[in-house]
């Protein structure tokens, strides 16, 4: 398993120059450093070519996470919506694919933050519209070396999947070998019973892995289970990336959107709590 960092762990904006951040990851010793899909969707050529190249100069690997916006919402009862997200998604695997490809994961069945209208409470239909045109997106990904995995979030965010069971449901329904489930142990500690069979439940399905504690803290400052995550990992052998995603700033567009709304640093130097965190999970996942 190789161990990496989200970008933002150290921004306020989600449209950043991702560059400094392959200095920093390589720096703190991490394998892979997170950047935002939908930045990279609109890269030029060239852009992404420097990316590329800087990655691979600094031995730096790259992951890549979105949550759709509503006007791309592939749940969507607007058509027109629909259309846009499938073409936003193509967008994003074939400007991964020219570097690389990889793994893409984040709420790509839906809009983030979402709640079913006032009134409804069958949230088949959107399930199965999403369905319908993420077998659409999934060819550009099958296309470009790139995984589609769905992250189960939980029920304050999005409605559409909550559970592992909802994801393997999903990506059953998709029927690619490259979509697939994505965990994240601060979305786990929320909807589900317990952390170990929630990963073995996801067992071949599992293509991504966020990690984070119950208060946005790096691993280490709450109360996960991190020795029944870490066997359930063993347990099902799985050799994906293991990326961190702790939020820890207010402020900005992504204080906001992730609901930090009180300084969780308190002074600390981020920098080296973020190698303290790597440190710790490479003790815990060896």
């Amino acid at each position: 398993m190789k161990i990496g960092i989200f970008y933002a762990y150290w921004v306020h904006n989600w449209n950043v120059d991702f560059h400094p951040f392959i200095d920093k990851a390589s720096d703190l010793g991490f394998d892979v450093l997170e950047v935002n899909a939908g930045t990279v969707a609109n890269m030029t050529n060239d852009e992404l070519k420097s990316l590329n190249s800087h990655a691979n100069d600094k031995g730096i690997e790259l992951s890549y996470v979105v949550g759709l916006q509503a006007q791309y919402d592939i749940s969507s009862e607007d058509s027109s919506v629909r259309n846009a997200g499938i073409m936003f998604l193509k967008k994003i695997a074939e400007s991964v694919g020219k570097l690389g490809g990889g793994p893409v994961g984040g709420i790509l069945y839906g809009s983030w933050p979402s709640t079913l209208p006032s009134g409804m409470s069958d949230k088949r239909p959107f399930v199965d519209r999403s369905v319908i045109s993420m077998k659409e997106a999934i060819k550009a990904a099958e296309n470009n070396n790139v995984t589609f995995n769905m992250e189960v979030v939980n029920r304050f965010e999005q409605f559409i999947m909550n559970t592992c069971q909802e994801a393997i449901d999903y990506v059953k329904a998709v029927d690619s070998t490259h979509a697939k489930v994505m965990l994240d142990t601060f979305h786990i500690n929320i909807e589900e019973d317990f952390f170990k069979e929630t990963i073995v439940r996801a067992n071949d399905w599992l293509g991504h892995f966020h990690i984070g504690e119950n208060n946005r803290m790096p691993p280490g400052y709450g109360h996960i289970p991190w020795a029944d995550v870490a066997d359930a990992l063993r347990k099902i052998k799985y050799q994906g990336y293991v990326v961190m995603e702790p939020f820890l700033m207010p402020g900005g567009e992504i204080g906001r959107d992730i609901k930090v709304f009180r300084d969780l640093a308190k002074g600390l130097d981020i920098d080296e709590e973020a190698r303290k965190a790597l440190n710790f999970t490479r003790k815990i996942l060896k």
